[in-house]
C-alpha cells in the first residue's frame, strides 16, 4: 500500500461530507446572526459602543463553536501557540494569509477584536450583518480607511491585519502591502506577528470547497514577540521607517514559515532584483 494510499484514507468521504456541512453551517450561521440575533441585541439598553461589543462577543463565541465544530468532525486539527498574549490595547495582530479559515481563527481567539476586511465581504448576504454590526474597517483602500484603522488603535482596540489583502498563493511566501505598516507606524502601542501553516495547504483562492486534501489540514498558529514601532520611527522619517518595517517583517514571516514547512516544500520567493528595483522606486517617489 503506497503512502499516498494510506494517507487517503484518513476518512476522506467522511471530511468531504463534514466540509460540506461546514460551509452550510457557516453561511446560514450568517444569514441568522443578521436577521434574528443582532437586530435582538439592537432592542436591549446601550449606547453603539455597547452594541459593537455585544455583536463581537457573539462573533467570538460563534467562530469559537464553529472552530469546535470542524475539530471535534475530523476536518482539522489546531494548534495556537501564545493566545494568551493577543488582545492588548492598542495592539495590531498582524497575521499571513494561507487560507480561507484565518479570520475565524483569530476572532475566534481574540475578544473585542477588530479586523480590516475584505470591502467585498461588506455587500456578501451572508457576511455583510456581521460586518456591520461588528463594525470592522472595510479595506476599500482610501486614506479615510487609513485613517479610521489608526484611530481604532489610538482609542485602545485589537485590530487584526492580513497585509497580503488576499489568500497566499501556493507555493509562495506572502507578500505584505506597506500600508499596514503605515497604520501601525501611525497608531499601533504594539505590533504582534503570528505566523500561520498548515498542511496540507487547502482553501486557498479560488480552490473549491469540495477540493479538499487527501488528510485533515493541520493549523499551528504561532503568536509571535511584540514589536515596537517606535524601533523604526526613531531611526527614520515615516515612508522610509514603513519600508524598513516590512521588510523586517517579511524576513521574519519568510525564516518562521520556512522553518515549519513539511520535507521537500518549495517556496518561491520574489526575486532580490525585483524588491530592489521597487524599493529605488519608492525611494524617489517618497512612497
Amino acid at each position: 500500500m503506497t503512502s499516498t494510499t494510506h494517507h487517503r484514507q484518513d476518512f476522506w468521504l467522511w471530511r468531504l461530507v463534514a466540509t460540506g456541512m461546514a460551509f452550510t453551517l457557516f453561511g446560514l450561521g450568517g444569514v441568522l446572526l443578521r436577521a434574528f440575533v443582532f437586530p435582538s441585541q439592537r432592542l436591549l439598553p446601550g449606547d453603539t459602543l455597547d452594541r459593537q461589543r455585544r455583536a463581537r462577543w457573539t462573533l467570538n463565541r460563534t467562530f469559537r463553536l464553529f472552530i469546535r465544530f470542524m475539530v471535534r468532525v475530523g476536518i482539522l486539527t489546531v494548534e495556537f501557540r501564545g493566545a494568551e498574549r493577543l488582545g492588548q490595547p492598542g495592539q495590531m495582530i498582524l497575521a499571513n494569509h494561507p487560507s480561507l479559515l484565518d479570520v475565524v481563527f483569530l476572532v475566534g481567539h481574540v475578544k473585542n477584536a477588530n479586523c480590516i476586511v475584505k470591502h467585498s465581504l461588506a455587500t456578501n448576504p451572508f457576511t455583510r450583518g456581521p460586518i456591520a454590526n461588528a463594525r470592522y474597517i472595510t479595506n476599500d483602500e482610501s486614506f479615510d480607511m487609513f485613517d479610521r484603522a489608526a484611530d481604532v488603535l489610538r482609542n485602545g482596540e485589537t485590530l487584526i491585519v492580513f497585509p497580503e489583502g488576499t489568500r497566499t498563493p501556493r507555493d509562495t511566501m506572502p507578500r505584505f502591502h506597506r500600508g499596514a505598516c503605515a497604520i501601525a507606524l501611525r497608531g499601533a502601542r504594539v505590533v504582534t506577528p503570528v505566523v500561520i501553516s498548515m498542511n496540507p495547504r487547502s482553501l486557498t483562492k479560488g480552490e473549491p470547497w469540495y477540493r479538499i486534501p487527501p488528510c485533515r489540514m493541520r493549523y499551528v498558529i504561532h503568536v509571535g514577540e511584540d514589536i515596537d514601532p517606535a524601533t523604526w520611527l526613531d531611526a527614520h522619517p515615516l515612508p522610509i521607517a514603513g519600508r524598513r518595517m516590512n521588510d523586517y517583517l517579511h524576513a521574519y514571516f519568510d525564516t518562521e514559515l520556512a522553518r515549519t514547512a513539511p520535507p521537500g516544500a518549495s517556496m518561491n520567493k520574489q526575486s532580490p532584483i525585483a524588491v530592489n528595483a521597487e524599493s529605488k522606486q519608492d525611494e524617489s517617489t517618497g512612497t
